[in-house]
C-alpha cells in the first residue's frame, strides 16, 4: 500500500524559513517523479514543484521559482522542499503526491495527509 508521511511546517515569520519532508513506502520509489502542491482554503491544490526519478528538479511554480528548491534521497525514500523567502501569501496546506501504477489498480495518485505553513508577522 503506497503511503506518503508527511513532516515540517508551521509558522513562520516573513523571510523566514521553512523544510517539509516526506517519506515514501510501498512502491518501488526511485522510479516515480515526485510532486509537491498546495491548497488554500477552499481552492484547488496548485502545483508547486516536481523532481525527476534521478534526482533532477523538474519544475517550479512561477510564484516560488528562485525561492523554494525540491530535492529527494532514493536511498531513505524521502522527498524534501526547502522553502526561504517566505511570503505571506505562501500560507496554504502543503502536500506531497505520486502517480504510481499498479496491475490491481492501474494509475493512480496517492497524497500525502497534508502539512499546514503559515507565513505571518
Amino acid at each position: 500500500q503506497v503511503q506518503l508521511v508527511q513532516s515540517g511546517g508551521g509558522l513562520v515569520r516573513p523571510g523566514g524559513s521553512l523544510t517539509l519532508s516526506c517519506a515514501a513506502s510501498g512502491f518501488t520509489f526511485s522510479n516515480y517523479n515526485l510532486y509537491w502542491y498546495r491548497q488554500y482554503p477552499e481552492k484547488a491544490r496548485e502545483f508547486v514543484a516536481s523532481v525527476t526519478n534521478s534526482g533532477t528538479p523538474l519544475a517550479y511554480a512561477d510564484s516560488v521559482k528562485g525561492r523554494f528548491t525540491i530535492s529527494r534521497d532514493n536511498d531513505k525514500n524521502t522527498t524534501t522542499l526547502q522553502m526561504n523567502g517566505l511570503k505571506p501569501e505562501d500560507t496554504a496546506v502543503y502536500y506531497c503526491n505520486v502517480v504510481v501504477w499498479s496491475p490491481d489498480r492501474g494509475r493512480y495518485a496517492a497524497w500525502g495527509q497534508g502539512t499546514q505553513v503559515t507565513v505571518s508577522s
